[in-house]
């Protein structure tokens, strides 16, 4: 349904297991994001959207934002943003 739809990436956070996979459409077929070296998962669709999965796993609301305001606040998020209109 999602790849039927155009949705090009998708979250599954998996309560049970405390794991949260980032899924993005190539070549039509959905693929596993890897986050960075740092932990860091970074939208190829939304560049500035970052998630810091571990801290949302373990309940660290603050660090999460942290993470999401340093992607909204960086360069190629201000990019994103100026190509929008």
């Amino acid at each position: 349904a999602y790849r039927r739809n155009g949705v090009r990436e998708y979250l599954v956070w998996r309560v049970e297991d405390l794991a949260i996979d980032w899924f993005v459409l190539r070549g039509g077929s959905y693929e596993l994001l890897p986050a960075d070296d740092d932990g860091i998962y970074r939208s190829e669709v939304f560049p500035g959207l970052w998630l810091d999965a571990n801290a949302l796993l373990a309940g660290n609301t603050r660090q999460v934002l942290e993470v999401l305001n340093s992607g909204i606040q960086s360069a190629e998020h201000e990019a994103f943003a100026e190509s929008l209109g």
